[in-house]
This record gives C-alpha cells, structure tokens and sequence, in this order.
C-alpha cells in the first residue's frame, strides 16, 4: 500500500502514533541510561559504601541487572491485557509506574544514611520499574507498526526504537550537565537531578500518548470482543519457535549495546583512567550517530527485506567486540572515540529493523504477548546481565578485556544463528509487506525475505 493513497488525517495518525511509541520508549530509554551510569559512576559509593570500589560496581550492576529480570513479569501480565483489551490503556499505565519508580529513586535516602535499607530500596524499586518497562517496550513497537503502512513498517517501526538512543543522548546529556553544574557535591546531592527529572518527562510523554488511537489492527482483529482467552499461553503453545528465535536474536544486540552504553564508562574511568566527562560524551555522540543509522537502515529492510540487513548487523556483532575493546585499551581518546561511534552505527543494522521484524512474527491477536516476551526474554538474557557479567569477567582475569570481547561475540553468535534458522525455515515470504495480520505467526508465511 502505497503513503500516497492514505488520507492525510491517517497519515498524521500514523505518525502520531510513531512519535508517541518514540517518546515512551525514549522515557524508558532515559530512566534505563541513567540508572546504568549511575550503576557504572555513583551507586558505588553511594548505596554500596561499605563494600570496596571494585565489588561496589560489580553490586551496582547487579542491582542494574534486577530490572532486567523483572522485565519479562510485566510482559507476561502487560502482553495478557494488552492483547485483550487493547494497546492504548496498558501503554499509558506502563508509561506511569515506571516514569514514578525513576521518580522516587532520585528522593531515596543513602547507604549512610539509613544504612541496608538504602540498597534494599533501590532494588524494590528497581524491580517495579523492570516490571513496567516490562510492559512498555512491546506495546510501543505494536502501535507504531500496526498504525504504519505496509510498505513503511520499517520507518515507523523504527521510530519506536529511535527513542532508546534518543533517551540515552538526553540521559547522558543530563547526566554531562549536572556533573558539570555541581563538581565535588555530584556524589552528595547532584546524582538525584537526573532522576527527578523523569517526572516532567512522564508529563510530556501522557498528554501525547493520551492522543494516539487504538491500533488499527487491533481493530481490525475484532478487538476485546474477539480476543483470545488466554494470549500468552496461545503464543507459547503455538509460536514457541518464533519466541525463541526472537529471544535470541535480541539477546546478542542487546549484551553488545547495554556493555557499550553503560560497562564501557566504569572500564574507561576506572581501568583505563580517562575521565568520565570524556566517556559520557563518547555515548552522547555515538547515540546521535545511531539515530541517523538506525533510519537508514529502517528504510533499507523495507526496500531490501529485513533479514538481508539485520544479518548484516548479527555478523557485525560477531566480529567487532574485539576490534572494540582494542581500540578502547589504546587509551588514546581518538581511538576510544571512534571504537565507540563505530560500536553505535554498527549495530544499528539490526536495532533499526528490529521493531517491525518483531512485530512480523506474531499474529495481532497474541502479538503483545508474543513481542514482549520475546523482547523482554533477550534483554534479560542479553543487555540484564551484560554489565555484570563484563564486571565479573574483567575481575576474574585480572583487567584483560578480551574475556569480555569473547562472551559478546558469542553473544552475536547466537544472534546471527537465530536470524539464519529463520531464514532457513521461511521458505514463502518474498517481500516485506506479503505477510498479512492473518498469516503472521506460521513459520512458513513469517514476513522477513529470504
């Protein structure tokens, strides 16, 4: 279907829709970014105290970590309701309690203050905010590509995702600003400005997500009247392949992007002695370098199909964690610099397409269910547990960055072999609009080209 012959009014719903799924996500992005690099700058010292600087950070990411793993509880319970009574409610609900949770973080009292308890806090709320972003980031994948035309899922679904390094620029933004503003009182008092900053960020994100209609599809699909009883159960009985596969296909994207984002500041300040405005604005530039990427190679899967270019991106994933950490371990600013830009354009081949690939695999009457499982699954099992995992590996051999370059490889492995038992069962698709509501879900009839 071509944009030309879609009403104008449509197509600004359309494009509503988009920006909505990308201000949420980037709201999610933020509140995700930020806690990271307190995890990798702050918490350490803040909320674990009493423990020394490097188990600190190995604590602090494991804290990290417990949001992660919270993630697929809220898309076990937000994909349920969601497929029955509609995208639009569970969104603007999602949208609320996590944009609280980062809210109460910044006001939480410190391990020297009340002691235990201040930790013990931070994970309490750390989980909550798991469970909601749990619930947010496949609803909003949902909207913009059920809204967008057939032949532009790509671009719109796209945008959903543009929101994760758009909240990781404002992110690393405001946390370059507020350790600027406040110098030596950061650790005392500057750390929490971030934090409540989210607050006026959860405005701005309702009143537009407030104005989105109901998808379409949904819709289309008989809405709450004909949902299934049971989605998630649905999904795993009869799309459980599918499940994995997309499991493991954003498993090895997200352990790269999440030790890119968050693990490469405490390696860069703390083993390679580089100061850590210098690698905040690292992550600022290389966001800005993503969201250009990530459009581009949107618009490529619809043009050449998805699995064409996402492969590309696995492959990439596969080979460039070692490039990466020997760029980084030169200590030269230009080289780290680049390593890291390179790192952020690269991986876009698969993050830009991702969104309507995702959304490809699942028929619309479990689609919640099956996109945020999936999703939710591999960035536990992926982005959760990378910056602990690198902390714990970089301990254990002593600061050699190649344990940590090896453990993503092969996450990129696993990646590139998901994308290829894909391919290689998806035998009937030939473009990136064949599929239909109706056909998505069949291994046979999955809409990614060959």
């Amino acid at each position: 279907m071509s944009t030309h012959a879609i009403p104008k009014p449509q197509m600004a719903m359309v494009r509503k829709a988009a920006t909505g799924s990308a201000v949420g996500t980037a709201i999610e992005a933020y509140d995700f970014q930020i806690y990271g690099v307190a995890s990798a700058l702050v918490f350490s010292q803040v909320f674990f105290s009493n423990v020394p600087t490097s188990l600190g950070i190995v604590l602090s990411f494991a804290s990290l970590a417990v949001g992660f793993l919270a993630r697929p509880f809220g898309a076990i319970v937000f994909g349920h309701f969601g497929d029955r009574i509609g995208r639009k409610k569970l969104l603007i609900i999602s949208l609320m309690g996590a944009g609280g949770c980062t809210t109460l973080m910044g006001a939480l009292p410190t391990h020297a203050q009340v002691g235990v308890l201040a930790p013990i806090l931070l994970v309490v709320l750390r989980l909550l905010q798991g469970i909601f972003h749990g619930g947010e980031q496949g609803g909003a994948v949902l909207m913009a590509v059920e809204h967008a035309p057939e032949n532009r899922r790509g671009w719109y679904g796209s945008w959903a995702f543009l929101g994760s390094p758009g909240g990781t620029l404002l992110a690393a933004g405001v946390m370059t600003v507020t350790i600027a503003a406040t110098g030596d009182s950061f650790l005392d008092w500057g750390w929490r400005i971030p934090f409540l900053i989210s607050f006026i960020l959860l405005g701005v994100g309702l009143i537009i997500r407030a104005t989105v209609s109901e998808s379409p599809e949904f819709k289309k699909a008989g809405g709450s009247a004909h949902a299934v009883k049971a989605p998630m159960l649905e999904v795993i009985k009869k799309s459980w392949r599918l499940v994995l596969s997309a499991i493991g296909v954003n498993l090895g994207f997200n352990a790269f992007i999440w030790v890119l984002l968050t693990y490469s500041l405490a390696y860069g300040t703390e083993y390679l002695e580089l100061p850590r405005e210098f690698m905040l604005r690292g992550t600022l530039i290389g966001a800005v370098a993503m969201m250009v990427s990530m459009l581009f190679f949107a618009r490529l899967s619809d043009l050449l199909g998805r699995m064409k270019v996402m492969i590309a991106g696995a492959a990439f994933l596969a080979v460039y964690p070692f490039i990466l950490f020997a760029l980084l371990d030169t200590a030269d600013r230009a080289l780290v610099l680049t390593g890291m830009i390179i790192g952020f354009i690269g991986s876009s081949a698969l993050f830009g397409p991702l969104a309507a690939f995702l959304v490809e695999l699942f028929p619309t009457k479990v689609a919640y269910s099956g996109v945020s499982l999936g999703y939710s699954l591999g960035a536990v099992l992926g982005g959760g547990l990378a910056p602990f995992l690198a902390s714990v590996l970089m301990r254990a051999s002593d600061g050699n960055s190649w344990s940590v370059s090896l453990y993503l490889t092969i996450g990129g492995v696993v990646t590139l072999t998901s994308l290829l038992y894909l391919r290689a069962t998806t035998a009937s698709f030939r473009k990136p609009s064949s599929a239909t509501p109706e056909t998505r879900g069949h291994v046979d009839k999955v809409n990614l080209d060959a």
